[in-house]
């Protein structure tokens, strides 16, 4: 898809106006969620602009892999809203916008002007939203956090290392772009319910209540019943042996649930005498003695290879695929024939590869709306003048009102 075709696309959020003053991972992953859903989200930008522009390789300054990924159906816009003129211009768009969303701590938001309150003074329908470490209510309300911590505090490297022996984060922001996914779900119900009540709201998101929600959820087992901390983990979830398996040529990965499905997957092994084992027969056994029948299965995979293996399942319905590791991925005939990854031209003459946006709307199809932007790129369509200081130095401001 071009990017003329792109911007002609209404997704289910069409014309609705998003003041987005995030940055880093978690805020820019909701608003561009809601911006390939067809909203008009405008990136507010400080001068140096969003600290993600330089993480990672780049072919044109300030537009690096990182930021790219995370900041495409967005305009550009900045402003030093420390300065009460730029904070001014900031209120105008508040004015006709329906969500300003934001991810710094509340306190840091008041003291630049932009608590709830004041932003709601000026446009009282709009949907204020925000995502911070913890609990604006709580004792830790205004401490920080980044991903790791969250990770660690949540229980997400505790479970891993209670399932592997160490202690490990998971390799990608999980908390942040989970959070972000929250994020998004959370601004989209708030707009709805505007749309019924007619009234804006305040909709906040705190990483590590979302983090722990998420976690605990499948692992709370008895102790749902006892509140005993000891009485909880999933036991299926926390044996070693739940990993992608060797064979004689690459992993694969496979998952029983049902007793039919067990059965099945017996029968593929050619372990007719495991349907017959007390212990596997029925799904509390199973859960009981899940470390032993894992195992069995574990030593099973290593007598062929990862295409024989998907085969044999495939021809018993037992769901399975081969791992796949991130060179993989890119490479991966599958996605590149649904579109998943695509290759458009962007406006600084570099291409870029493109990853879709993943759900399908039948009547209002989500997309890539606007490549990433430059710094800036917008601030004379939206402001209607350079935000940059015109008495600043050239290399600061181009003609434009854009950082060069």
């Amino acid at each position: 898809m071009d990017e003329t075709e792109a911007e002609t696309t209404k997704g289910p959020l069409a014309g609705i106006r998003i003041v987005d003053l995030t940055i880093n991972v978690l805020g820019p992953m909701a608003t561009q969620m809601l911006g390939d859903m067809g909203a008009d989200v405008m990136k507010v930008e400080p001068p140096a602009g969003d600290p993600m522009r330089m993480l990672g390789p780049q072919r044109t300054s300030g537009l690096a892999a990182h930021f790219v990924n995370f900041n495409r159906s967005k305009r550009s816009v900045t402003l030093d809203l420390k300065r009460p003129d730029a904070l001014e211009s900031l209120m105008r768009l508040v004015e006709t916008a329906d969500v300003l969303v934001h991810n710094m701590r509340a306190a840091a938001a008041e003291r630049l002007g932009i608590g709830p309150d004041t932003v709601r003074a000026r446009n009282p329908r709009i949907v204020y939203a925000y995502a911070t470490g913890y609990n604006r209510d709580g004792a830790k309300s205004d401490r920080p956090a980044f991903d790791d911590v969250i990770q660690g505090e949540s229980g997400v490297a505790g479970l891993i290392g209670q399932a592997n022996g160490e202690p490990r984060f998971v390799p990608y922001a999980l908390a942040d772009k989970l959070c972000g996914v929250y994020l998004a779900a959370a601004i989209s119900a708030a707009l709805v319910g505007r749309e019924r009540s007619g009234e804006g709201q305040i909709v906040h998101v705190p990483m590590l209540e979302t983090m722990v929600s998420f976690n605990i959820v499948d692992h709370m087992w008895e102790s749902t019943f006892t509140g005993r901390p000891e009485d909880a983990g999933y036991p299926r979830m926390l044996t070693r042996h739940r990993r992608p398996y060797p064979t004689k040529a690459g992993y694969i990965c496979l998952m029983a649930v049902t007793d039919e499905q067990w059965k099945r997957l017996f029968q593929a092994l050619d372990r007719h005498d495991l349907a017959q084992d007390p212990r596997f027969h029925n799904m509390e056994g199973r859960t009981r003695h899940i470390d032993e029948l894992y195992g069995v299965l574990g030593e099973e995979m290593k007598k062929r290879t990862a295409d024989e293996w998907a085969r044999r399942l495939d021809a018993v319905d037992v769901p399975n695929a081969r791992m796949n590791t991130l060179p993989d991925l890119i490479s991966d005939q599958y996605l590149w024939e649904t579109g998943f990854f695509s290759w458009y031209d962007h406006s600084s003459g570099h291409p870029h590869v493109a990853i879709a946006f993943p759900v399908d709307f039948s009547a209002s199809p989500a997309r890539k709306t606007r490549p990433p932007p430059l710094l800036g790129e917008h601030n004379r369509e939206i402001l209607g003048e350079p935000a940059c200081d015109a008495d600043g130095p050239p290399d600061i401001c181009d003609e434009n009102g854009g950082r060069t």
